[in-house]
Order: C-alpha cells, then structure tokens, then sequence
C-alpha cells in the first residue's frame, strides 16, 4: 500500500523534513582545521586554536593578514576574529594601523622568562643522553666557530670502541657529518649542501676519519635560525639503516625543547 501523501501540519511532513534538517545541523566542516587535525587529547578546543593562531607567526612571516592566518589555521574567519579578539586582549597579538596582525608585546616578556629558565645545556644534554642510550652510540651537539665546529656538549658512546673526542674540542668544519649540517644551513653550495638542505639529515662515513661513521641533523631556535647540529658517531662498521630516521626525530624533539619550530625541507 503506498503512503498518503502528508499535508501541512500532519506528523508525517514532520517526521519526513526532520531527518534532512539533522543532517544539515550536524554536518562536519569539509576541511577540518589546523588544530581539530592535531588536537591535544584531554584539552581544549578553543586552546588549541589559539596556539596554531600564534604558530602562524615566524621569523619569515612575522607579519600576517586575516586571510593568511585564515589560510595557515583553516580556521572560519569568524571563529578567528573572536580567538584574535581574546589573544589581543591579553596582548599576545596586536593588530597594527594597516589592519594585519603581529606578535604582541607579552610574547617578548614569555621569553624573557623562559629564556632566564632553562639553559642550553638543559635542554641540550638530556637528548644527547636518550639518544646515546637508543643507540649505545656517541652524540655531540656541534656550533659553529669561525672556520672549525666546536663540540659544546657530548655523550660517549658506553661501548669501548667508540668515537672519542672531548666537549670543547675543535673539529674540521668541512669534513665529518655535523660539519657538513653546519655549512649547509649557512648557505653552502653545491649538490651535496642541497642534498642536507632537502633531506634535513646526512650520514657520512670516512669523511673525517677512515674508520669513523656520523648521521647529523640541523636544530633550530627561537627564531628559527639555525643553533647546532646534532651529531651521532660511531665506528664505520655499527652504522645502522636507521640512525638517520633517530638522528632526525631527535633533533627536531631538541628543536621543540628550545621553542623552536622545524621548518619544512629545502625544495631546491
């Protein structure tokens, strides 16, 4: 038997406009944002939001338009002007005379704190150790110095053949894995450098001693610039396939533990 047609007012015209209604209440944004994509578990929507509001800002872009940050979040503009509205009114962003936004001055007092908080070396020698300890491998954390890098902090590898120099020693600054990270993210030319610059990690073997191995990957600080290099070596012989994936997930860990941010590889 096919059903009475339903007439205005009747519960069947209810009932059949409701499900469509529903539907249309509850349907998810097409592209979910920044945050919804990597929310923390246990918080707070809202929170997360702001926090990718902020992450829109960098070294590179230290000035954004609504439609930017709109761009970068995948946040409505609506939702976004109410989450600029709270972080200007705690003075984390300020919106400037030709209407785009920027840091705001509290951002500069939170680092003043932080930075007078924690040391290089804080931060710097409890990754070294994990690593060495996943590995049972040396780990250094190399700088610059003029023409040569410098081995700031180290971990020797418990084994009793194993790479040694010392914290404070000058190394060649062309030859050797976290030599070769260094003059890369200064701008190096050359195949190899683009190679470092796209893979965000090297290994070497034999290219400063014979027998020696090095993975090494680039740290990054505050704002953005390079800091160090964070270096493994080993004899040439205990080199894994893996190390390169440890070396690179430890340095960029070591670049969130600063309040760095890792950049995106080099597409040249």
């Amino acid at each position: 038997m096919s059903r009475p047609a339903a007439r205005v007012g009747h519960p069947a015209a209810v009932d059949d406009a409701l499900p469509t209604t529903v539907t249309a209440m509850t349907k998810p944004a097409a592209t979910p944002s920044l945050a919804d994509r990597d929310a923390a578990e246990g918080g707070v929507a809202a929170v997360d939001r702001a926090m990718t509001i902020l992450a829109a800002f960098s070294g590179t872009a230290p000035v954004r338009t609504l439609a930017e940050i709109a761009a970068y979040t995948q946040l409505y503009k609506s939702t976004l002007l109410r989450l600029l509205a709270s972080l200007e009114h705690a003075r984390l962003v300020v919106r400037q005379a030709d209407g785009r936004w920027a840091l705001g001055a509290e951002v500069a007092r939170l680092h003043q704190v932080y930075a007078k908080s924690v040391s290089l070396a804080d931060v710097v020698m409890p990754a070294l150790r994990e690593l060495s300890e996943t590995t049972q491998e040396s780990a250094a954390f190399h700088v610059r110095q003029g023409e040569h890098r410098l081995a700031l902090h180290r971990v020797d590898s418990p084994r009793p053949v194993r790479d040694s120099h010392q914290p404070g020693e000058l190394l060649p600054l062309d030859r050797g894995a976290g030599g070769r990270v260094l003059m890369a993210y200064a701008g190096a030319r050359g195949a190899r450098y683009a190679k470092i610059r796209r893979e965000q990690v090297v290994t070497s073997v034999g290219d400063r001693v014979p027998e020696l191995a090095g993975v090494s990957a680039p740290v990054f600080g505050v704002d953005g610039a390079l800091v160090g290099a964070l270096t493994l070596t080993m004899p040439a012989e205990r080199l894994q396939p893996d190390y390169g994936a440890l070396v690179l997930a430890a340095a960029k860990k070591l670049t969130t533990g600063l309040g760095g941010r890792f950049p995106p590889p080099a597409s040249g």
